[in-house]
């Protein structure tokens, strides 16, 4: 009885282990198959931060790069390190580029619009702001309160939409879209993440997709996200601020 009672145990230890490696494998397939369907759109783009470290802008302007986007701030104080050389060398090399900021579910929206403002300044010739919404830390398990996010992320991208005068670019996962965004912003550009295959099934229409986390781009060592635009370049080009 011991004895068919461990062959069933070392039976379906097997069994998880197989789908486990099964899914581990599906993953990592879908998400060199992305690279693939994301072909289909010619605008591409990168997002980047300190992660990256030392980026060759002189190298990434000689590759079919279209525009980045530049981490700015994260809450009420945090300033990417990287940001002033970052901000310095997109220019330098002339690519078109943008600032984006993490928004945190535990500052105020007043205090870390505030904080955006005064780092990146004014935006002639540079894309709209792009804010960052997605889970960190511990929130997903303990995801704050839907009418709370919704107020303050309104109120921040209020701020911001006052200030340059055009709606910023809401970036967001698929769990943070369908809890907080999907039903509150439709009237926002949608960056969406989805890394292992097309946002087909998202019931909107999408501006920019992050469709890799493991872009290779020369002149950056290691992972950088990889992004496409969903449109034309004439198109593409109404989220630039002409130069005053």
């Amino acid at each position: 009885m011991i004895i068919l009672k461990s062959k069933k145990m070392i039976k379906k230890i097997i069994a998880i282990f197989i789908i486990c490696l099964a899914v581990v494998l599906f993953l990592a397939v879908s998400k060199k198959l992305n690279i693939f369907f994301a072909k289909k759109y010619p605008l591409r783009g990168i997002d980047v931060s300190h992660y990256q470290s030392e980026i060759d802008w002189q190298m990434l302007k000689k590759q079919e790069i279209e525009f980045v986007y530049i981490k700015a701030t994260e809450g009420s104080s945090y300033v990417d390190k990287k940001f002033k050389k970052n901000w310095k060398g997109v220019q330098s090399a002339g690519i078109t580029a943008g600032a984006y900021h993490f928004f945190s579910f535990d500052s105020s929206a007043l205090s870390q619009a505030k904080n955006f403002i005064k780092t990146v300044g004014n935006l002639s010739g540079k894309l709209v702001p792009m804010v960052d919404v997605e889970y960190y830390a511990d929130k997903e398990n303990n995801s704050p309160d839907e009418k709370y996010v919704v107020a303050q992320l309104q109120e921040f991208l209020d701020i911001l939409g006052a200030k340059y005068g055009k709606k910023p670019i809401i970036y967001t996962t698929y769990k943070v879209y369908h809890k907080y965004i999907q039903k509150e912003f439709g009237q926002y550009p949608l960056w969406i993440r989805n890394v292992y295959y097309p946002p087909s099934d998202i019931d909107r229409k999408w501006q920019f997709w992050q469709y890799s986390d493991i872009g290779n781009i020369k002149g950056i060592k290691g992972d950088v996200d990889l992004n496409v635009f969903y449109g034309t370049m004439e198109e593409f080009e109404q989220f630039i601020y002409s130069v005053e």
